[in-house]
Parts: structure tokens; C-alpha cells; sequence
């Protein structure tokens, strides 16, 4: 058990250094990513953009919320060509652990992170953790949201396990529960 610890601790200490690489190498985000499951963060990234137009934007979201997106990013003149819509994710974690080899795959070290104000706290824990183990630096830029409660320390907790479970096993442990949100 204590070199189980000892392999995860060194795993975990590794991130801060990658991180501060990728931010030394790459000052500026390289693109947007939006996390689905409100239209108002689409809104907000179709009007972010436009002062951000040479970044491509990505959405992760369930697959039957996709077309509503790339309807409100077009409707609003966002070229198709810098939309990736991703219906892969299946919860918060999987948004990030579906889209993290894309986002290695087109040398994006630093990017925007776009998603509601009390979702934030626990994005940017999963983002340490399942980006910042590929060398991925995230920028928040929050989306004001109504009546939204910030997430319990247990929630955030739980995905925070969930997601160095990934970077040891390359599982998310989505499968027990489908929509963990």
C-alpha cells in the first residue's frame, strides 16, 4: 500500500511541473473549450470569441445537445471550421478525459476554460488533474449563472479520485453511474 501511495504521490507532484512548462512555453491560450449542459456558456463563448477570433473552439456535451450547439455558434458567426463538437462525455470528468487526447494531438498547451460560475471550483480540479497530467494549462473565464449553488467539497472530492484513478488506469469509473454530473 505505501509504494501504491508513493507511485500516485510522484504522479500527482509531476502536474505542477508540466504545468509551469506549458505556461512558461505557451503564455497565451491556443483555444476555447466549453463544457456543455447550459446553452448560456454557449452563448458566452460564440461572444467571447469575437474577440478571440483566430482560437478554434471546442464543446463536449451529450450527443443530442451538439446540434443546438453548433446552431447558436453559427447563428452567432462562428466558422463550422473552427467548431469540434464532442458527444463522447458522458459527466464532468469524461468531458475532459474524452477530449484530452485531441487536444494533445493538436499541440494545444494552454486553452481557455469556459463553464458556469459554480461549476468552476471542481472544472478546474478535474482540469488540474486530467489536463495538467498531458502538460495542459487551463485559463478560467467564468459564465455568471442564476441560482446555481457551488458544488460540495464532496462532489469535488469524488472527482478529484476519479480522475487520478485515470491517470493510473486510463478509467474513469463512469460505468458505475452513466450520468454522474
Amino acid at each position: 500500500m505505501g509504494l501504491v501511495l508513493a507511485i500516485l504521490a510522484v504522479l500527482i507532484s509531476i502536474i505542477p511541473v508540466r504545468l509551469a512548462i506549458s505556461l512558461h512555453q505557451v503564455p497565451t491560450p491556443q483555444a476555447i473549450f466549453v463544457l456543455g449542459g447550459d446553452f448560456n456558456r454557449t452563448e458566452y463563448a460564440a461572444r467571447f470569441w469575437q474577440s478571440h477570433k483566430n482560437l478554434d473552439i471546442w464543446v463536449s456535451d451529450f450527443p443530442e445537445y451538439l446540434e443546438m450547439h453548433r446552431n447558436i455558434f453559427l447563428q452567432l458567426g462562428i466558422p463550422i471550421e473552427q467548431l469540434h463538437l464532442d458527444g463522447r462525455a458522458t459527466d464532468t470528468v469524461t468531458n475532459f478525459t474524452s477530449l484530452v487526447g485531441d487536444f494533445v494531438n493538436q499541440k494545444l498547451q494552454h486553452i481557455y476554460l469556459i463553464t458556469s460560475d459554480y461549476h468552476m471550483q471542481r472544472s478546474r480540479v478535474i482540469a488540474t488533474i486530467v489536463l495538467g497530467s498531458r502538460g495542459i494549462v487551463v485559463t478560467p473565464v467564468t459564465v455568471a449563472s442564476t441560482g446555481g449553488e457551488l458544488e460540495s467539497w464532496v462532489r469535488v472530492l469524488r472527482d478529484f479520485g476519479r480522475c487520478v484513478l485515470w491517470v493510473v488506469s486510463g478509467r474513469t469509473g463512469a460505468k458505475f453511474n452513466p450520468r454522474l454530473i
